[in-house]
């Protein structure tokens, strides 16, 4: 009997769910970068460039027994994949796992590991011959990334500018009054409840003295900008309709064990489902999790009951440099505030670095910068 599983992406979903069941299946890792990417260090990387390898693990690392094929999925149908290069992968089960795209530096532009070190090193060069930083977008990345630059330079101005009214809409108050408190005592500025009337006329990332109006009326002069907003799911290859309808933002309808609607064979994890729920590396760690219980349950002629349930509040690690951060945690009693410590212990101090370490191997992260 034929046990392929044919993992399209290797994030943090399809990078698990790959490693878990190379010992049970015949896995095809489909990826078209040369690495995995821990893309939560992107940012730190960017401000401390020594720093940058402990971002990327080469696959090979990954799956010793497995197949990995540095391509990209352009059709996918229920028996299998079809790729850019016009080759063909059929499979008994698939896994789609493509996540998302978001604007660098959130994460790297360039498949090559090589070339996304390269950009790393110009933007923290640019960085630094700057005095004023604007980054446009108080979310989780405009924020992490407003703390990097100020863990290097404290005495960079950073203001962080965004049309919501308020920080982590929908956290616990402790959380949001903890995160008001931290960037004040960092020099952080916030211009929440207004946007630019117009773009910054040099290029994101790129130094070069500007100054730009708000919505408000405010005049804001920096050295250099940021985008750090917006999301594209990864789910073009899904466009010809032969597995699946994609819902208006480009995800998976799944069910609760994260089949594909209407496919016993074909899951998603990550970003791309239509999961209610913060699209976060974490959750899509826990949704491998499911998947792979189901497929090993059907590789073995059992049924699969594995399944995966949202949680009632949202959760965040939301770390500001590697010594400060708020977090909020799921508990029996509801959502828990996180203290700053625990903060840097589980995610701040080395951005997960650790545990990939423990996935792909202690020699992966071996790539270097100059």
């Amino acid at each position: 009997m034929s046990r392929t599983v044919a993992v399209i992406g290797g994030g943090y979903g399809g990078a698990a769910v790959a490693k878990a069941l190379e010992s049970e299946a015949d896995v095809v890792l489909i990826d078209p970068r040369d690495a995995f990417v821990n893309a939560a260090g992107s940012l730190r990387a960017l401000a401390q460039p020594d720093w940058a390898g402990n971002m990327f693990f080469p696959f090979d690392t990954l799956l010793p027994k497995g197949e990995v094929i540095r391509d990209r999925a352009v059709s996918v149908d229920p028996a299998g994949v079809t790729l850019a290069s016009g080759r063909r992968v059929d499979a008994d089960y698939l896994v789609l796992a493509t996540g998302s795209s978001y604007a660098y530096p959130a994460k790297p532009k360039s498949d090559s590991t090589r070339d996304a070190l390269d950009d790393l090193r110009r933007s923290h060069k640019e960085v630094a011959g700057a005095d004023k930083v604007l980054i446009l977008g108080a979310g989780p990345v405009g924020l992490e990334l407003a703390g990097e630059i100020k863990e290097v330079w404290p005495h960079k101005h950073v203001t962080v500018v965004d049309p919501a009214p308020e920080l982590l809409p929908g956290f616990e108050p402790e959380v949001v009054q903890d995160l008001h408190g931290q960037l004040d005592a960092l020099g952080v500025e916030l211009r929440l409840g207004t946007t630019l009337a117009d773009a910054p006329k040099t290029e994101s990332g790129r130094t070069g003295a500007f100054t730009v109006t708000t919505t408000t009326g405010d005049e804001i002069a920096a050295d250099i900008w940021f985008h750090a907003y917006g999301v594209h799911v990864n789910s073009d290859y899904l466009a010809d309709g032969r597995l699946t309808t994609r819902t208006a933002q480009g995800r998976v309808p799944v069910t609760e064990t994260l089949h594909v609607h209407g496919h016993e064979h074909v899951y998603a994890v990550g970003d791309i489902t239509d999961v209610d729920e913060a699209k976060m590396a974490g959750y899509a760690m826990q949704h491998a999790e499911v998947v792979v219980k189901n497929i090993t349950a059907q590789l073995r002629g059992e049924q699969p009951t594995a399944t995966y349930r949202p949680l009632p509040h949202p959760m965040i690690l939301l770390p500001l440099g590697p010594r400060g951060g708020v977090g909020q945690l799921p508990s029996p009693d509801g959502p828990f505030t996180a203290p700053t410590a625990m903060v840097s212990e589980y995610k701040g101090a080395d951005l997960f670095t650790g545990r990939f370490i423990g996935q792909f191997g202690p020699t992966a992260a071996t790539a270097t910068i100059d």
